[in-house]
């Protein structure tokens, strides 16, 4: 007698992740997993002709936190899933640094709401740093028993390499605990060398997702690294680092996003768009969508993800031309993707407490020779500038010719009134400012700007909506998009957040005086008080020197 299963789906150019080929037969579904492939004997309830379409395993985002995408991750999977891309591996450490071990239950617990398979590493780095004022410290006893949690999977990166190499007990035991529980632990390696990427292979670190270069890429891979090809908001890695790609090492390479927002999603797509800049690039299309699937499911030891397998799970994309990877159905779990009617749970935490005085944005200086930020567009790295700047009665003033504003980082978790004053070029403001609670990993309040009424103005602006981004001009609130989910998170649908990012966008236009902008100013500015990362970075107790290891003067003698 022959079986009966749910589904058959037949004259499909099915992808086989294991030989990458493409291979004309049938693919027998049954409650969420495929149970045989080819000729069976079997039968269906319901058939689906592809009708010579390509079908591609679910696409798999290897590294992405949720909160960079400024919705919640309910909301994250109604824009993903229709993309293609049916699991991403999140590493909560934004809401963790601003909440604890109740910020990770809360996203685990929004996350169950959608079907897409969003699984967690829990954050290593909370502080990111020792010397950071953040929201919690988690130590490794604190992160253990969440490693009950199903959708738990590892140590998320590890970003702090001085503590990797001094030997540190607590991040070690967080390493070890991952491995005990049969998963393992992501690397950071911004910044580090042949030798102290071994550092990291010692202890077991088995991925990175920061490299910028094909040469860095080249050094994961001799060392033994299962390398991220990252391609977000700002880092645009992709079209240097997939220069290192070729048929023979391709399977230790996936992609990621990192940080993406919702509004470029839409407009772009996530890993859908690091397969196609792939294939531009001369990647052969089953090799990029085996990168894009199995590849990360290998990484993540996430066993049954990633194939169009007999065993694995049921997750797939219908495609009619490979090069657009523009998806005609996506199938999740042995379910065609509908569209789905939650909204993001309630968040009542107040997580914005601040006490900043208008008078205290003047940065005196005895010296015009100066420290500054250089941004660098569309990365998270920064130069290291040295300028004369204008002074008036001893107080900085803004430098237009330049391109040189203050900046300031104030905390705000703890109402210390701890704030940091800098100075940074490349943002090319011409009347206003702009400020947000998203600022990496601490997420701190950052503002930049061209006076300090402008700051001050949008300073608080995002402390009286608890949260959030704020575009000013002179002492206006041009438009402002409120995150009451600890300052990270729009509480809205997804579409309405990004028609929200989309006003704050037109709003920073204004104050530059630029129809077109070529970076994302706000995950830019949400980036230079990450003191992990090259070079120069500001934060609520200074300028911090990546290179020295230490906070420097703002002043240069």
């Amino acid at each position: 007698m022959k079986q009966n299963v749910e589904l058959c789906i037949k004259n499909g150019q099915i992808l086989n992740v294991f030989s990458r080929q493409f291979e004309n037969k049938k693919l027998w579904i049954d409650h969420g997993k495929i149970v045989a492939t080819g000729e069976a004997d079997l039968t269906a309830e319901k058939t689906f002709d592809a009708q010579q379409a390509f079908i591609v395993p679910g696409m798999i985002d290897a590294h992405v936190h949720v909160e960079s995408s400024m919705v919640a991750p309910s909301e994250l999977g109604k824009a993903l899933l229709p993309t293609g891309t049916t699991t991403i591996v999140a590493d909560p450490h934004e809401i963790a640094n601003v909440c604890g071990v109740a910020g990770i239950k809360y996203m685990i617990k929004d996350a169950a709401q959608t079907p897409l398979d969003i699984f967690y590493m829990l954050p290593s780095s909370v502080p990111c740093t020792p010397f950071e004022h953040n929201g919690a410290t988690l130590a490794a006893a604190d992160l253990k028993p969440l490693y009950t949690e199903p959708t738990v999977k590892g140590l998320a990166e590890v970003m702090d390499f001085p503590a990797v190499a001094n030997g540190d007990p607590d991040l070690l035991q967080k390493i070890q605990d991952a491995q005990a529980a049969g998963y393992h632990a992501d690397g950071h390696g911004s910044g580090l060398n042949s030798q102290q990427l071994d550092i990291y292979r010692r202890v077991g670190i088995d991925t990175d997702h920061e490299c910028m270069t094909k040469q860095q890429a080249q050094e994961r891979l001799a060392a033994g690294f299962w390398t991220f090809l990252r391609e977000g908001s700002v880092e645009r890695d992709l079209d240097q680092v997939i220069k290192a790609v070729n048929e023979g090492n391709a399977q230790r390479f996936a992609f990621c996003t990192d940080d993406k927002l919702i509004s470029d999603i839409l407009t772009e797509g996530g890993i859908n768009r690091c397969i196609r800049l792939a294939i531009k690039k001369g990647i052969r299309a089953e090799t990029a969508y085996t990168m894009a699937s199995y590849n990360a499911a290998q990484a993540h030891k996430l066993t049954n993800y990633g194939a169009l397998g007999t065993g694995f799970t049921a997750d797939l994309v219908v495609l009619a031309d490979l090069n657009k990877v523009a998806a005609q159905r996506v199938m999740k779990a042995g379910q065609w993707i509908t569209p789905a009617a939650t909204q993001p749970l309630p968040f009542e935490q107040p997580t914005v407490h601040q006490q900043l005085q208008l008078n205290d944005l003047q940065l005196k200086l005895t010296t015009s020779n100066c420290q500054v930020i250089g941004i660098i567009p569309n990365h998270i790295e920064t130069q290291r500038l040295q300028r004369q700047v204008p002074l008036k009665n001893g107080l900085f003033c803004n430098d237009f010719d330049q391109d040189i504003s203050k900046m300031i980082v104030v905390e705000r978790h703890h109402n210390l009134g701890t704030f940091g004053l800098g100075l940074v070029h490349g943002f090319g403001l011409k009347n206003g400012a702009i400020a947000t609670t998203v600022a990496h990993d601490s997420h701190n309040i950052v503002a930049v700007g061209t006076d300090d009424q402008a700051i001050y103005t949008a300073i608080q602006a995002i402390t009286a909506c608890n949260g959030g981004i704020a575009v000013v001009q002179h002492d206006q609130v041009l438009a402002i998009m409120p995150l009451p989910i600890a300052g990270l998170m729009s509480a809205k649908p997804y579409s309405a957040a990004a028609q929200d990012l989309q006003a704050i966008s037109t709003g920073y236009q204004k104050i530059t005086g630029k129809k077109t902008v070529d970076f994302n100013p706000f995950i830019t500015l949400s980036f230079l008080t990450l003191p992990v990362i090259p070079t120069l970075k500001l934060t609520d107790q200074g300028l911090y020197d990546f290179d020295a290891g230490k906070f420097i003067d703002l002043e240069v003698d």
